[in-house]
């Protein structure tokens, strides 16, 4: 087990740097703590960028998490990630009406402590990843207001747009983002930081309260077998890869945007989607090898028999219930014969301005579950019959996170946060003390935001 001696540097650290707080606010100019970005125009040059119809953004998140209890090691660990974009509209640039040109590329420095220490299903950092420097995205979208749609093409991620939820941005486990489901199931987690996919997304507005999203994506961006598809593969650790040689992942939403709270009569704003994915890629079998035995049976060849094609089901529901306080509830299903993760479930409570005074904070409160399929629970039974000996059997991991974002000014933000996993992986075995269970995973952890 590793020793726990980073966890006194980095709350000395963290007292530090909230001591310094008020120092800083008073020796710095008032216009500076005012700002929408620290800083500022850079001399004139966003000015000169405006001017052609650019805009440059430029943030650094960094973060130190640890496990106090529970996990495969014990320990803290330092992660972080720079963005940078550029979007240029067309319109200023060169009379192109509608048009936006978009680039964003990645810095992603650290460790990732989810793969490090606490092999769950549900990923507890956002930023986490292997480390690399990489191309995210590069598109280009066109509106025609005619037709009251957007059409955008080009190599892209398809959480920025489906199966989004506006109240579960404000949480750090990476699965009130990209749920549980489809970062288990789809080839390398699907088309979603830190890769992305060549593709075509449409958005349209039929009637006020309706919009229609659709999207073709290719469903593999490190283009690998589906057992060993690294982020780093190939060209991939640069983003440039482009692959478009496994299958099509297609996607569908409606939504819809009303100020009623039902059961209630309140007129409240809130937003109710419906979709699904469709992956026409090959997809293993959770039990069967490729002569119908299970793969725990003596004279199993080892190797899954594939299926074609992979699909999910989801409702997502945002919805203002008093005043500052918003709610969300998302809910996707899969079939259990292919899918590691069948059901997972992420709901929670966003408030803002939490404290007199503090207008710009947010306090949360989530809950994510992952459910184990039927098959691969199946699977552990049938391990435990022909070795004779006790194994755990997988069912679900569930994850309950509280955090607090602290805005300092416009340009920053600090983020305590707490989560706590239960039964993790599903209720894996522990390599270091099989066959025991890993152990509950209390996760603490920092997290702060510049925005430049």
């Amino acid at each position: 087990m590793r020793e726990l001696r980073p966890l006194p540097r980095f709350l000395a650290a963290a007292a530090f740097l909230l001591s310094a707080v008020p120092a800083l606010a008073q020796t710095a100019p008032a216009e500076q703590w005012q700002r929408r970005n620290l800083l500022g125009d850079i001399g004139g040059l966003r000015t000169i960028l405006a001017e052609y119809g650019a805009r440059l953004d430029l943030s650094e998140t960094s973060e130190v998490f640890g496990n106090l209890t529970g996990g495969v090691h014990r320990g803290f660990e330092y992660a972080g990630l720079t963005r940078m974009a550029l979007t240029l509209d067309t319109a200023k640039a060169f009379g192109w009406s509608g048009g936006t040109f978009y680039a964003r590329a990645l810095q992603i420095h650290g460790r990732n402590l989810s793969a490090d220490n606490l092999a769950v299903l549900q990923t507890i950092s956002n930023i986490d990843a292997d480390r690399s420097t990489r191309l995210w995205d590069l598109w280009y979208e066109q509106k025609l207001p005619r037709l009251n749609l957007d059409f955008t093409i080009g190599q892209e991620n398809v959480d920025h747009d489906f199966i989004v939820s506006k109240y579960a941005g404000l949480f750090i486990d990476a699965m009130n983002g990209w749920p549980a489901l489809p970062s288990n199931d789809l080839y390398a987690g699907g088309p979603v930081y830190p890769l992305s996919s060549p593709g075509v997304l449409l958005k349209g507005k039929p009637a006020k309260a309706l919009t229609v999203l659709a999207g073709v994506f290719d469903d593999n961006p490190p283009g690998g077998p589906f057992f060993d598809d690294s982020q780093l593969r190939d060209g991939e650790a640069s983003g440039t890869r482009f692959n478009l040689g496994t299958g099509a992942l297609i996607l569908a939403e409606v939504q819809y945007h009303g100020k009623i709270l039902p059961f209630t009569g309140a007129s409240l704003p809130g937003t109710y989607k419906l979709g699904a994915w469709i992956d026409t890629g090959r997809f293993p079998d959770q039990r069967f090898d490729t002569s119908g035995l299970s793969l725990a049976a003596p004279g199993s060849t080892g190797v899954p028999r594939f299926h074609h094609g992979d699909f999910s089901i989801y409702g997502v529901i945002d919805q203002k219930v008093w005043r500052s306080l918003g709610a969300f509830l998302r809910v996707m299903g899969a079939p259990a014969d292919r899918n590691l993760v069948d059901w997972s479930l992420n709901a929670g409570l966003d408030l803002k301005a939490p404290l007199p005074g503090r207008k710009d904070d947010s306090f949360g409160i989530a809950y994510g579950w992952a459910h184990v399929s039927g098959q691969a629970s199946a699977l552990d039974r049938d391990v435990a019959i022909f070795t004779g000996r006790s194994f755990p059997i997988r069912s679900a991991e569930h994850i309950v996170e509280i955090t607090y974002v602290y805005s300092l000014a416009p340009w920053w933000q600090l983020q305590p946060d707490l989560q706590y996993v239960v039964n993790p992986g599903g209720g894996i075995p522990n390599p270091q003390d099989p066959p025991q269970r890993i152990g509950n995973e209390l996760v603490v952890g920092l997290r702060t935001t510049l925005t430049f």
